[in-house]
Formats: C-alpha cells, structure tokens, sequence
C-alpha cells in the first residue's frame, strides 16, 4: 500500500528485488500504522539478521550484502517462494 521507499522511492512491489546499499524506508504516513510498529518491535524481538542494519527510531534500515543460504533459517523451502512470485 505504498508504506515503503526503496531509496527514497516508494515501492509498491512484494517481490521488488534490493541490491546491497540500498536504504529501505517507512514513509511518514506509514509510520503510524499499528501493524507496522508491531513487525519492528517483532523484528526487534527475534534479532536482526547480518545482513540488514536497522535503525529502528527513523523506521529505515540498510541491505548491507546478499546473505548467504547460511544465513537463512532452514524451514525456508526456496520452490514455495519461486513458485508464488512466478504466478
């Protein structure tokens, strides 16, 4: 619903592919919307991955590199994913 900017861009996209340095962004109408204070404080909770580096007071965060499949939880089934983005 257009609650994000990739860059300062907003992006309307699920399956919009990040490249590393790109800044990921809560747009300032956005920021009050319940269920995404929710999946920060979430995402807070769980720990954040190598990978990302959240600042979460500006509701933004940085995609420092490709993680490796290391680097991802192994209940993870890649062809599910491929399969619901390919439609």
């Amino acid at each position: 619903h257009k609650a994000f900017t990739v860059n300062g861009i907003v992006v309307n996209i699920a399956s919009y592919q990040v490249k590393p340095g790109d800044i990921v962004a809560v747009r300032e109408k956005a920021k009050k919307q319940i269920r995404i204070a929710e999946a920060l404080s979430l995402a807070e909770q769980s720990g954040m991955p190598a990978w990302v580096a959240v600042d979460a007071k500006k509701m933004e965060g940085t995609f420092k590199t490709l993680p490796d499949r290391s680097d991802i939880a192994n209940d993870v089934n890649e062809s599910l994913i491929v399969e619901l983005y390919s439609r």
